[in-house]
């Protein structure tokens, strides 16, 4: 079965044109994949704003957290001998590996449902640990015990962590913790314990290994064991060259439905759902065997990274959910579709692979 998606007509929701940088000597590159939350009665979702420093012409830029907490920017010169390769996203200088935006958040409220956000500027979480100095990215959001807690991308010297942030009210938040060590990205908490125990999707990457989506256990929310690989990439489709978990799953009659993100070898990133058990979430029941949602608009094809959609953050209502999505690692878009779509598509059969 076909799932009915259907792109909010106002795609894109946010622009880099429509946001403000952090600071004057700043520009905003991209906004992307953001995480969705409800509070007060709103929608939020928190951003990732990518920007870098105003280009100055014959050099090469990358802003990085000091160790006073401050953000400084180090410019060299781009015939520098030491620079040994340099892209748009980032460059090698003197065996360091710099790259050329630094990311933070920024919640964005809707009043009308979802359809709409204006960007709140008095509400920026920024990187503030070494772990950070790079930058922090694709946060998502999980209430939990009456308590949000945000998981992201944490950017650094030492290398790609994930890191937990926590706030009651969205104005307050905790400093940053590491809860898994690199390399290591896209972890979505499940909303509630399971067996007495939180659970926790998450994505190593290991060159030699693959990167595959695994699930780990915890009794507090910090320390995390048991990890166990329960999904892979397949050869020959789709999500070939690499996966991850979206935002958290979501509970259902017939298990745990998680949206993930998958890349073939070309790059190109779509969307397709696993089912879990509901009691024992390492086993999976179903996968899509073709994406639900691919790149196919303009906004999506073409970007800073065309031909590519990534999702961390939705709003459930019911059966119907709004997602929300990064496009071309660019732009913010929004979609809506509903869940027994997505369980009506899955392929039946156990494609994960659970170990004792």
């Amino acid at each position: 079965m076909k799932v009915s998606v259907s792109r909010f007509a106002n795609n894109p929701l946010l622009t880099p044109g429509d946001l403000a940088p952090s600071r004057p000597d700043f520009e905003v590159t991209c906004v992307l994949n953001p995480g969705a939350f409800r509070f007060g009665g709103r929608i939020g979702l928190l951003l990732r704003v990518a920007e870098r420093p105003v280009p100055e012409p014959g050099f090469l830029a990358t802003p990085i957290l000091a160790e006073d907490g401050a953000v400084s920017v180090i410019r060299v010169r781009e015939d520098d001998p030491g620079i040994s390769s340099a892209s748009s996203r980032s460059f090698a200088w003197n065996g360091r590996f710099l790259l050329t935006t630094m990311s933070h958040f920024l919640i964005a409220w809707s009043d009308d449902g979802g359809r709409t956000f204006t960007p709140d500027y008095s509400r920026r979480l920024m990187p503030e640990q070494s772990c950070e100095a790079y930058g922090i990215e694709d946060a998502r959001v999980e209430q939990v015990d009456g308590e949000y807690l945000i998981t992201f991308t944490a950017v650094g010297p030492a290398g790609i962590a994930v890191g937990c942030r926590r706030t009651r009210d969205w104005r307050s938040f905790s400093s940053t913790e590491l809860i898994l060590p690199p390399s290591n990205k896209d972890a979505a908490l499940f909303p509630r314990r399971i067996g007495g125990r939180y659970r926790l999707l998450h994505r190593p990457s290991d060159p030699a290994c693959g990167n595959h989506i695994y699930l780990a256990e915890s009794p507090d929310l910090r320390c995390w064991g048991n990890h166990r690989c329960i999904a892979m990439t397949r050869p020959g489709c789709w999500d070939e060259e690499r996966i991850g978990a979206g935002a958290a799953p979501v509970e259902t009659a017939a298990g745990w439905l998680e949206l993930y993100h998958g890349a073939d070898r070309t790059g190109r990133y779509a969307l397709g759902c696993l089912l879990l058990d509901r009691d024992d979430p390492a086993r999976v029941l179903a996968r899509s065997e073709a994406p639900f949602m691919e790149p196919e608009a303009d906004y999506e094809l073409n970007g800073f990274y065309g031909n590519c959609i990534f999702t961390n953050g939705q709003i459930v209502d019911g059966d119907r959910v709004l997602l929300y999505y990064g496009a071309s690692d660019s732009v913010v878009c929004g979609a809506e579709l509903r869940i027994s779509e997505l369980l009506a598509s899955l392929k039946i059969g156990d494609f994960g692979r659970k170990t004792a």
